[in-house]
């Protein structure tokens, strides 16, 4: 099959699971809102945002080796797999032993016992999807997540409106989900086949860890440049404050969904293209790529307001102000994509240490610029942060990986995006009168900029035309 039209059919069938199962989770806002206060909300997502921060930990970084050594046709899947969950056990073996330090943390002490449950879970899910995922069973991956996501939504009603169990039942959730999926896939794939203690390679495991291993900080660096803002905006304002960015985060999640069915498909598509043309295959993925996510952006910021109104059931719903919030995070995660899209560089070639060098330069810039624009800024001063990190960080790898693959880049035009969406931020954030008609007049001129671009690749991708 044309390469092109392999990444559009992945790219759909990925579609089809995880659109589905984001767009109902999107529908919950509402749901959350109505059901737990500012204060709750912004505790639970800490203690799901801490959750986040110790799995990569635990597990040793394996969902990424997993993915990586589980699509390389010379290696033995039942020694991947193995490994892989060799690895995860002894890492939560270990993380058993620091139970009592973890429960002194404030703000989370009380919620040990579900932190230690949802690290549990998620990694034995990771372990589980990736791995259906590296066989490249693509329709059930789809088909696990958008019956994970029912269940999530199913248990969030029975925990929350029925029960009233507040925190716990909004986290509890994803634990039973977490835990009903892994044992769908285990079942429904035969994962028991590929388990061989006895007859294991071991060096396999060995090769994983060395390549899991730089991706650990790696992650943990990510966690930082994506959450710090919530702890730091808890801690120099309020749990409320944290409840109100919580919220706000969840329309840049749009984007992030857009962005993570084709990175699910693009990664495959990457790792075995090998030829001549692959700088061009790369480029005009990457130009159709970042058109999409800049247009998505700007319709997004024309549209924050009404949104957040939908969302939250009301203009007059104190959540409805963190509207203000969203544009700043809505550029970042464009920038998050870009720097995603060039991470997969950087795993193809197995450079561990350059995507680690690159992502603690923006955690360090972040945590830099929250220290100093919270105390001054308020909420608004993390989501620049955010920002501009990611920016910071998507230069250095365009400059970096062009020794790697000398993409070709139309500087002027991710300019002027960049420019025209920083307008749309300034008059959604700034102007109290008028502002819809310069909204318009600026998103109008961004899909004028991409839709080009969009058109060429689209007929590309659906032609045998191999570019």
């Amino acid at each position: 099959m044309d390469k092109y039209k392999r990444l559009l059919s992945n790219t759909l069938i990925f579609a089809i699971g995880t659109f589905s199962s984001k767009v109902l989770v999107f529908l919950l806002v509402p749901f959350y809102t109505n059901l737990l206060t500012e204060g709750e909300l912004g505790t639970a997502d800490l203690i799901v945002q801490t959750a986040n921060l110790i799995i990569p930990m635990v597990s040793i970084g394996m969902s990424n080796a997993i993915i990586r050594y589980g699509l390389d046709k010379y290696m033995d899947k039942r020694d991947v797999f193995t490994g892989a969950i060799t690895a995860i056990l002894s890492g939560y073996a270990i993380f058993l032993v620091l139970l009592p330090f973890l429960s002194r943390i404030p703000i989370i002490g009380g919620h040990t016992l579900l932190i230690y449950l949802y690290v549990l879970t998620s990694c034995l899910r990771s372990l589980c999807s990736q791995f259906v995922r590296a066989r490249q069973l693509i329709r059930l991956y789809a088909f696990d997540g958008v019956m994970s996501t029912a269940m999530v939504i199913l248990f969030n009603v029975l925990f929350l409106m029925f029960f009233r169990m507040g925190i716990t039942g909004y986290v509890l959730a994803t634990i039973v989900s977490d835990l009903c999926s892994s044992l769908f896939l285990f079942t429904i794939a035969g994962l028991h086949r590929y388990i061989r203690f006895r007859d294991c390679d071991w060096s396999v495991l060995k090769s994983m860890i060395r390549y899991a291993a730089p991706l650990i900080p790696t992650t943990t660096c990510w966690w930082i440049t994506n959450v710090s803002d919530r702890y730091m905006v808890t801690y120099f304002l309020d749990a409320g404050a944290n409840g109100l960015l919580t919220i706000a985060y969840k329309v840049p999640t749009i984007i992030t969904l857009l962005s993570g069915i084709f990175t699910d498909a693009w990664q495959m598509s990457a790792f075995t293209e090998d030829g001549p043309g692959r700088t061009r295959f790369f480029s005009n993925v990457f130009n159709a790529y970042q058109a999409l996510i800049f247009s998505a952006a700007s319709g997004l910021i024309l549209f924050s307001k009404l949104i957040t109104s939908i969302l939250v059931l009301g203009s007059s719903n104190p959540f409805y102000e963190s509207w203000q919030y969203i544009p700043f995070l809505l550029l970042a995660t464009c920038f998050s994509c870009f720097v995603t899209f060039l991470g997969s560089i950087y795993m193809v070639e197995k450079k561990s240490m350059a995507t680690l060098a690159t992502t603690a330069l923006g955690a360090a810039i972040n945590v830099l610029l929250n220290l100093l624009l919270i105390p001054r800024f308020g909420i608004n001063g993390g989501t620049f942060a955010t920002f501009f990190s990611y920016l910071i960080v998507f230069i250095v790898r365009m400059v970096d990986t062009h020794r790697i693959i000398p993409m070709h880049w139309n500087l002027p035009k991710l300019l002027a995006n960049l420019l025209l969406l920083l307008g749309q931020t300034w008059v959604l954030l700034c102007l109290d009168s008028g502002w819809i008609l310069w909204e318009v007049i600026l998103c109008i001129l961004v899909l004028a900029l991409n839709f080009r671009q969009i058109l060429i690749n689209l007929q590309r991708f659906l032609t045998k035309r191999a570019g």
